[in-house]
């Protein structure tokens, strides 16, 4: 579930994380999300594709995992550029 800044995942146990929304992006017709643990770990970051209903869906190929991977790299250099 989305919301403006936050989004809520399940853990390995059935828990409910609230995670902080970094950015979406548009790729292809697929809507992506970049998202972090709002309590832990800073340096890792998540990525999901997600629909209309705000559900998140998996990444499915290595190639949609390499150019995710691109824009969160490009992201991170414009956060240390600013």
């Amino acid at each position: 579930m989305l919301d403006s800044n936050c989004l809520y995942v399940e853990d390995e146990n059935g828990l409910e994380k609230k995670m902080t929304i970094l950015f979406t992006f548009d790729h292809e017709d697929k809507q992506y999300v970049v998202f972090q643990d709002a309590d832990h770990d800073a340096d890792q970051v998540y990525a999901s594709r997600y629909d209309d209903e705000g559900n998140l869906l998996p990444i499915e190929t290595e190639e949609e995992w390499e150019m995710v991977e691109e824009v969160i790299n490009t992201f991170a250099e414009d956060e240390e550029n600013a």
